[in-house]
């Protein structure tokens, strides 16, 4: 009963942060939008909060490792609460420049905060449940990933509403006194000791004192593998998502601002379901292993092909506002399944006394993959248009199938009593 007592803590505490970085993200689209921002200068605002999660994933790990999940969980929910505090400060009658670097600067301490508080409440699941236990494991997973998801496209719908009847400033006053007694709540329930080397083994203690970056960087061959997919699968996903379809949704079809931004959040809501779903649509192995990697590598392809359908619709002029909804509802079903199965794997994958680095390390890769897709999606939409963009994320995803079937069956954790072969 522990076990589901701590999951439960960590859970709702996610959640609560998963809320406030969705309303967060549309409160600062919005409000910034009426003030009159370009959508370049809208980008660049998020621009520092992905780089800082490629940075903060990897030190991240290793203070969870040393130091222990809940410190970095209660680190992250603190710093939101800080970064929304501070956006409210901002003052309308500051010059351009200097309103633009304030809420960059902002938004990189909410990158911060984000990949804290994902990479520590994903390592302590591994912690929570019992070795050996993968179909428990697998199922966990995917409902705090889903969950969390579906909950980012509440948080959409949230930041909209506090935005218009209780005004910038206030919402986020709200938002950071809720966010403040979720912290507290954390503290209180949450075990000191999760996550931390050396609360199991002598040969851990002896280790934690000496995490440096090799160990940080250096990883066994699956992790490494499954993290180069990673990079390249959700590259392929923000390669479209950030510019591409918002501006053609916006531009080309006519949608207003409203109805695209709900659109897409209903979308993230779907998606998020379908994760949670997803060990209902897999087959699970004895190992935890096999048939997991067997359908990462299934999934991965399909993902490809559906994305290469869908830019072939639009192309060749196939009703475009349909072909681009029904064929996002079939991106978003494929890519959950891929998304859900790549959280486990990584858990499945890392050994117990390192997951904090093992998870560290591999959302710093996903961290790397949204940033070249954001950088990419405006090159390519200029370039080509939603088809570029739907080409480019094509080809990426290839990538990420390459990288998959490199993975081979059940790969163990490299041991830390010998060197990686």
């Amino acid at each position: 009963m522990t076990g589901i007592r701590d999951y439960a803590v960590v859970t709702a505490a996610y959640w609560g942060f998963t809320l406030s970085d969705g309303a967060l993200r549309m409160l600062v689209l919005l409000h910034f939008h009426t003030l009159g921002y370009s959508p370049f200068q809208l980008a660049t605002l998020f621009l520092l909060y992905e780089v800082m999660g490629m940075i903060t994933n990897l030190a991240g790990g290793w203070l969870g490792s040393r130091y222990g999940v809940k410190v970095t969980l209660h680190a992250g929910l603190g710093l939101q609460v800080m970064a929304l505090l501070a956006l409210s400060a901002l003052d309308p009658a500051w010059p351009l420049a200097l309103s633009v670097g304030y809420v960059l600067a902002i938004q990189g301490l909410s990158g911060v905060a984000k990949d804290l508080s994902k990479m520590s409440a994903k390592s302590a699941i591994k912690l929570v449940v019992p070795a050996g236990a993968h179909s428990t494991l697998f199922k966990w997973v995917a409902l705090l990933t889903g969950s969390k998801n579906a909950l980012k496209g509440v948080g959409f719908f949230l930041g909209g509403l506090l935005l218009g009847t209780l005004g910038f400033v206030h919402a986020l006053w709200l938002m950071a006194g809720c966010l403040a007694a979720v912290l507290a709540a954390s503290v209180i329930f949450l075990p000191g000791e999760m996550g931390k080397i050396g609360s199991k083994t002598s040969e851990s203690k002896t280790l934690g004192s000496k995490a440096i970056l090799s160990e940080i960087l250096s990883k066994s061959r699956a992790i490494n593998l499954l993290s180069a997919a990673r990079l390249f699968l959700f590259g392929a996903r923000d390669v479209w998502f950030v510019v591409g379809l918002p501006v053609f949704l916006a531009e080309i079809l006519g949608w207003s601002f409203t109805f695209v931004g709900a659109f897409l959040a209903l979308w993230v809501i779907g998606y998020g379901v379908v994760q949670a779903a997803a060990p209902m649509i897999l087959k699970s192995s004895r190992d935890g292993r096999s048939s997991e990697v067997q359908a990462a590598r299934v999934w991965i392809f399909i993902l490809a092909g559906v994305t290469m359908a869908v830019a072939g619709a639009i192309h060749a002029g196939y009703q475009p506002a349909w072909a681009l909804i029904i064929g996002l509802g079939v991106f978003g079903f494929c890519f959950a399944v891929n998304s859900a199965l790549h959280s486990y794997l990584i858990l499945a994958f890392s050994e117990a006394d390192a997951v904090a680095m093992s998870v560290g390390f591999y959302y710093s890769a996903n961290a790397a993959g949204r940033l070249l897709g954001t950088l990419l999606s405006g090159l390519a939409y200029q370039w080509a248009g939603l088809t570029g963009c739907l080409g480019v994320a094509a080809a990426m995803l290839l990538m990420a199938g390459v990288f998959t079937l490199a993975l081979g069956d059940a790969q163990q954790p490299r041991s830390r009593k010998a060197p990686a072969e």
